[in-house]
């Protein structure tokens, strides 16, 4: 309210002094003669005035036209001018709605509109780090992979853009099937970003499938001190890479050194079945059966497997039935109840011809939990009992159709694999086996788990448990009228 009556005071403060400078002036009667060729001008006071006002309009004018000029000239010369700086804004206009078109585009998966709007908003623009990527990512969409992999390689050239280009290469080779140059990919940006988690997990698959178990474990590690992976995590994934370090260095015929890494993975993660088995081997081979005794009996307390009772079998290879089952007490009681030691001791026993002892032993599991191993225990069990040959075709019958029983399965794609291994062989997953029964597995046991290198053979001392498929032999011993395979082993044993 003050502000405008100040205002409105001010005009009329400014009209009041007009008025009195223009009656002054006419008042005076003075005024100015103009003399040109031969013309002669006279101005009152007043258009004195005006004239001079038109006058500096004048002028203002001509150095309007000459500026004008002059930046026309430096204009077509090139330089920088407010009429370059004009187009310079309506250029960049126009690039910025291109590449914002562009990202629209790619977005809703318009490859070709996108890459047209990425190819104008770089001719616009002319700023690479934004609009390359961008042609990039719209070739890729299109399907034209030759022209992304200019644009990612033009990204090498900028410090900024570098690791986006390395890791776009990286990418379009994994797709490829090129691992071996992608893998190198993967070590150049991890060296230029080594808390990028993605870059990080892709360096880790490629080093894993191409058995670079060394180079695996420094990534872990990276992982692990920038807290991205539990400890938990960590220390049984480091075990499984420290694993497959030693079987590499096993499989060179440098046992010291192997035994020195595997020892070292079970102490990691002592329930890693395959790290106590070759930590258990290694100390076999030096004559240390004290300490391969306490490995497996740790690690069958912590989950008992049958590549852990093969391995305590291979401690004493040549010992009596009655010997191997007075010895193999101590080691079962380690975890007394659990099913794979109820089959175990019942083995021992069908071993040492106590059959009566081999079905208390197994208890119900034939019935409560049937599977082919503990259906061919029965089957055995019968046979060494003397019962009838139906009988014992019966059990094996059921065997044929039963759960395979506790296998080694990827936990994303549900594949079977017959030996443990780091990596999937189906999806390419990183420590996701584990040894647990399939659902609806109906198929016959693996010789791996079964009974009969416990019964009939003495296992190999640092030879690895071989897996094969026995669904022939079953299969054989159903069909066979006399089931002469089973009495060779019972009278083996008489």
């Amino acid at each position: 309210m003050i502000w405008s009556l100040v205002k409105i005071l001010i005009f009329v403060t400014v009209v009041a002094g007009l008025a009195l400078g223009a009656g002054y002036l006419d008042d005076t009667g003075a005024g100015v003669r103009i003399s040109i060729a031969n013309m002669e001008y006279s101005l009152g006071p007043v258009q004195m005035v005006i004239a001079a006002l038109l006058a500096v309009l004048g002028l203002w004018l001509l150095m309007k036209v000459i500026g004008l000029l002059v930046a026309v000239l430096r204009f077509i010369n090139g330089d920088e001018t407010a009429l370059s700086r004009y187009f310079d804004r309506n250029r960049e206009r126009k690039g910025f709605q291109a590449l914002a078109d562009s990202m629209m585009s790619v977005a809703s998966g318009e490859g070709k509109l996108a890459l047209s709007q990425a190819t104008k908003a770089e001719r616009l623009l002319g700023r690479p780090e934004l609009t390359t990527l961008l042609t990039a990512q719209a070739a890729e969409l299109s399907g034209d992979t030759k022209r992304a992999t200019e644009a990612y390689k033009r990204l090498l050239a900028d410090d900024r853009t570098r690791f986006v280009g390395v890791r776009g290469l990286m990418k379009q080779k994994l797709a490829e099937g090129d691992t071996g140059t992608a893998l190198k990919l993967a070590e150049k940006a991890f060296a230029l970003k080594p808390r990028h988690q993605d870059v990080q997990d892709a360096l880790l698959k490629l080093q894993a499938d191409s058995g670079d178990w060394k180079g695996a474990r420094k990534v872990l590690d990276a992982k692990h001190r920038q807290g991205l992976l539990p400890r938990e995590v960590y220390k049984r994934r480091d075990a499984v890479l420290a694993l497959q370090e030693a079987k590499e260095i096993f499989s060179d015929e440098a046992p010291i050194e192997a035994r020195e890494a595997a020892i070292a993975a079970n102490k990691q993660s002592p329930d890693l079945i395959p790290g106590a088995v070759l930590a258990a081997r290694g100390y076999i081979q030096t004559g240390q059966a004290k300490y391969a005794t306490r490995v497996l009996r740790k690690a069958w307390e912590a989950r008992p497997h049958p590549d852990l009772a093969a391995a305590f079998a291979a401690i004493a290879p040549n010992e009596t039935p009655g010997e191997r089952l007075k010895r193999f007490d101590k080691f079962l009681s380690a975890n007394p109840g659990h099913e794979e030691s109820k089959l175990l001791r019942a083995e021992l026993l069908i071993a040492a011809e106590d059959f009566p002892g081999a079905r208390r032993a197994l208890g119900d599991l034939a019935e409560s939990h049937p599977t082919a191993r503990s259906l061919t225990i029965m089957a055995a069990i019968a046979r060494g009992e003397g019962q009838d040959d139906a009988v014992v075709r019966g059990w094996l019958t059921r065997a044929l159709t039963a759960s395979r029983g506790p296998q080694w399965i990827c936990d994303s794609c549900q594949n079977i694999q017959s030996e443990w291994a780091p990596t999937c062989d189906n999806c390419g997953g990183f420590d996701t086996l584990s040894w647990r029964e399939a659902p609806n597995a109906a198929a016959p046991m693996p010789n791996g788990t079964d009974m009969l290198p416990l019964i009939v053979g003495k296992p190999e001392p640092v030879a690895p448990p071989v897996e094969e498929d026995a669904s022939d032999v079953v299969e054989a011993e159903v069909a066979a009228d006399d089931m002469s395979i089973l009495d060779d082993e019972v009278g083996q044993r008489r």
